[in-house]
């Protein structure tokens, strides 16, 4: 009898610290017991690791069992750490290698009849065991593939406890189980939206590839049946694929929200919509015990999508202004801070009154002129200061749709060729700076000598700030899709034209 160790990774957010398990048997009163600050979850992973090892064929000591997960003071969450626990107390046991147990780092949650179910959170795990070090992870057997994306890294993917323990010297016969997979989740399996199903709304499609191109957000703003949903649904389709990094990045994501990912990482942005019920956590992640990701990270690097806008309670649209400067979500608790990435595109959808049929065509609206200012109200002028391109999506009429039905429209794949070439064009003319898209250049260097525009080209735009019609930030937020406009067009500056397009771009709700 004596003290085993092998090694676990508990996730804060998207990064992770190595955690020693010691398992040490004494010769007192028959008991289990864990220590080292782990939640109720882990607390009760003493009765899980206990039948599944007596299920498994190797059952635990008689003994007094103390597990310690040390550092003692970094809080622990979740059943991923049951085979790790389990794997050292048999070798405090002797029943298997303390040796083999030790260089290896462990992952998975025990069933009780002794096998491993597949474990949230597998690929930042073995990410953060790999960036300390470790070159061998143990995971469950549904979590082979995901575990296998991390380069250099050997993964052995183990159905069962009574499979570990034979890897790591036990004297056991094999006995085949039938593995726990992990279930497969229909949205990767979606096809995107094609641009060319639209029908009118040049200017909308026009703003589309423009937010696209420079990473705007936008906000439609239209009656019921304008295509505000279709538009918004088409933009991540327009995106170019995600880089390395950024695919990783979302990927770890997914894998942390606990959605399967199978054998290769993510590559198209994604898209989030959720319901205008939603919390403040749902939206920004959080929760009880463990740090969930809410649907702003879990949309970074693609597209957030919030339909019926005003509908949302207002401090969960407030919650979004800090992540849409800083592209970061902190989420802070007592005894610990998470940081989840937040590089989303935000594109809100909203009617222009609470009956919808303000400017409607034909259609009467009964609402009073206050109670159409309240209802849009609901959206605080902060938030909507953030958004670059703010448009009126109006209904087609028979005739648009007699024309459009002879005509060709442009394809997403189309349209994307050409987001790709003005994403090309602006980090070229930004690769001296940290900066790669329109969207995050700064004010003060869109000002500044290097690029400031002339005169003649801001003309319109300095009235419209000299008349209060848009902020300084809203000036800055122009000049950003002026650029994008030029980029866009193969310009090399923006002139008089994209200017002014640009300031209908940011006004058009409002013109």
């Amino acid at each position: 009898m004596g003290i085993a160790r092998t090694h676990a990774v508990a996730l804060l957010g998207l990064t992770g610290a190595l955690v020693e398990v010691e398992a040490d048997i004494s010769a007192q009163l028959p008991g289990m017991i864990l220590i080292g600050l782990p939640d109720a979850a882990l607390s009760q992973a003493t009765q899980r690791v206990r039948a599944a090892a007596a299920n498994s064929g190797c059952p635990l000591t008689i003994h007094r069992l103390t597990i310690n997960l040390s550092p003692a003071a970094l809080p622990k969450h979740g059943a991923g750490f049951d085979l790790a626990i389990a794997l050292a107390c048999l070798a405090a046991d002797s029943t298997v290698s303390g040796e083999s147990v030790g260089k290896v780092v462990h992952f998975g949650e025990l069933a009780l009849d002794g096998r491993l179910r597949p474990t949230p959170g597998i690929l930042p795990g073995v990410m953060t065991a790999a960036r300390l070090g470790h070159t061998t992870v143990m995971v469950p057997i549904g979590n082979e593939a995901e575990a296998g994306l991390v380069p250099d890294m050997r993964v052995i993917g183990v159905a069962s406890l009574r499979e570990a323990a034979i890897f790591h010297g036990a004297k056991l016969t094999p006995k085949p189980v039938e593995p726990i997979l992990a279930a497969v989740t229909p949205d990767s399996l979606t096809a995107e939206p094609d641009l060319a199903d639209v029908i009118g709304n040049d200017d909308a499609i026009l703003a589309l590839q423009i937010a696209a191109a420079g990473g705007h957000h936008v906000f439609l703003l239209g009656p019921p049946g304008a295509g505000k949903t279709m538009l918004a649904a088409r933009l991540p389709g327009l995106l170019p694929d995600l880089d390395p990094v950024s695919s990783l990045e979302v990927s770890s994501l997914r894998s942390l929200s606990g959605l399967g990912l199978g054998g290769a990482l993510i590559t198209r942005p994604p898209w989030e919509a959720p319901h205008h019920t939603a919390t403040a956590a749902a939206m920004v992640g959080g929760g009880g015990g463990q740090i969930r990701p809410g649907a702003a990270s879990q949309a970074s690097h693609g597209v957030l999508f919030l339909d019926e806008a005003p509908e949302f309670a207002s401090p969960v649209l407030d919650a979004l202004r800090q992540p849409l400067e800083s592209g970061w979500i902190s989420i802070h608790r007592a005894n610990a801070v998470a940081h989840f990435p937040a590089r989303f595109q935000l594109v809100m959808a909203a009617n222009p009154c609470p009956c919808g049929k303000y400017g409607a065509g034909d259609l009467s609206c009964t609402c009073p002129p206050n109670a159409r200012r309240r209802y849009l109200a609901r959206i605080s002028g902060p938030l909507l200061d953030r958004i670059d391109i703010q448009l009126n999506v109006k209904r087609i009429t028979a005739a648009q749709l007699r024309v459009a039905a002879g005509t060709q429209r442009m394809t997403s794949v189309t349209a994307r060729h050409r987001v790709v070439a003005a994403r090309a064009a602006a980090a070229e003319r930004l690769g001296s700076t940290p900066w790669t898209l329109n969207s995050q250049v700064p004010g003060p260097w869109l000002r500044g000598a290097p690029v400031r525009l002339a005169p003649s080209a801001t003309a319109g735009l300095d009235r419209a700030l000299e008349r209060g019609g848009i902020t300084m930030r809203g000036y800055d937020r122009v000049l950003r899709i002026a650029w994008t406009l030029a980029d866009y067009d193969g310009l090399s500056i923006p002139g008089p034209d994209q200017v002014g397009q640009a300031l209908y771009l940011r006004k058009g709700m409002t013109s």
